[in-house]
């Protein structure tokens, strides 16, 4: 791993406005005159860094934010607050042509297969259309074979190209998407949970198909996902996501071994095992909060067995732990954990 990271997110916030306009936000309540403005806080100080070659995996339950982030990133969402860094060189303030090579070098494969590809479009336009895009310079015969070479790449018969989306199952249409990012040869992938809608038959293969690109191509992954048995088998590090913002970051092998946050030691202990002697399953108490009116202090107090005051009035920040990852507990850090 390189020093120096190749995407680095800095404090980084999103809000989604629910007030709707200014008429919507007014209303005349005991002979005055009040304004309420709300809105969904979807990613609350996220710090990241992915560095080249790495498969850093995003986890969470559903609703933490996981998808926001990956957005945000890609620039499909803009921030509310905080940076994001591309190999040093701030992008998020970025447009029109000056965000064209990034654009090149970072590319997405989305959830749904079945959503993310142009119904009205051949599979040959589909792949066509990115290197047209981003080589207008090319010759037809320079495209055609740059299709064929990554339909091959990625197990998808080149007599394919004729066929729309609608023809194809699930795994083979994710297996087109896939092609479809890596056409223009991409340095870094955000992956938002692009299994999680494939039968469990085909999920393993896509997930191998993944990891051969990685190796061959030297990609970098940003993986979104809710299933912890993939990240055990594909991940590199592993960040875990509560309520907007991260609460534990470390490499796989260390956070399946001994996970330090709370909530993290919960979400581990839901996985099945076949094993005599595990760690008993934790049944959190509560529910989650809304991510419209956030609690103060630590965001799993509500629902943390440890909890204190400290943990309901101060946020806590990640801090570096002696197994190379990073955990935001007051518990941890005092040694109450």
């Amino acid at each position: 791993m390189s020093a120096s990271p190749l995407v680095d997110i800095r404090g980084l916030e999103k809000k989604f406005d629910l007030s709707g306009s200014f008429l919507e936000q007014v209303s005349f309540k005991n002979g005055r005159f009040q304004r309420k403005q709300e809105a969904v806080h979807a990613i609350n100080g996220v710090d990241l860094q992915v560095f080249k070659g790495e498969a850093l995996c995003v986890v969470g339950e559903s609703g933490c934010g996981k998808s926001t982030v990956a957005r945000t990133i890609m620039g499909l969402l803009s921030p509310t607050a905080g940076e994001v860094h591309y190999e040093g060189k701030r992008i998020d303030t970025l447009e029109g042509k000056a965000l064209l090579p990034y654009r090149r070098k970072m590319q997405m494969i989305f959830q749904n297969p079945y959503a993310s590809l142009n119904p009205r479009m051949t599979i040959q336009q589909t792949l066509e259309e990115p290197i047209h895009f981003h080589h207008p310079e090319w010759s037809k015969a320079d495209v055609l074979n740059k299709v064929q070479e990554v339909m091959q790449s990625v197990g998808i018969d080149p007599d394919w190209g004729s066929r729309f989306g609608h023809e194809f199952s699930g795994g083979q249409r994710q297996r087109i998407a896939i092609a479809r990012a890596l056409a223009v040869d991409p340095e870094f992938i955000v992956a938002d949970e692009p299994i999680s809608a494939l039968d469990v038959s085909i999920q393993a293969q896509v997930l191998n198909l993944m990891m051969d690109a990685q190796e061959s191509r030297n990609l970098t992954y940003l993986f979104i996902t809710h299933d912890l048995a993939v990240v055990e088998h594909f991940g590199t590090r592993v960040a875990v996501m509560y309520l907007g913002r991260v609460c534990e970051l470390a490499p796989t092998k260390a956070l399946f071994a001994t996970p330090r946050h709370p909530y993290t030691q919960a979400l581990l202990s839901a996985i099945p095992r076949l094993e005599d002697g595990r760690p008993n399953y934790i049944r959190l108490q509560g529910e989650v909060p809304t991510p419209v009116n956030l609690p103060s202090g630590c965001v799993f107090h509500g629902r943390c067995p440890y909890a204190n005051d400290r943990c309901r009035q101060e946020i806590p920040e990640l801090f570096a732990t002696d197994d190379g990852g990073q955990v935001a507990c007051h518990g941890v850090e005092e040694g109450r954990l």
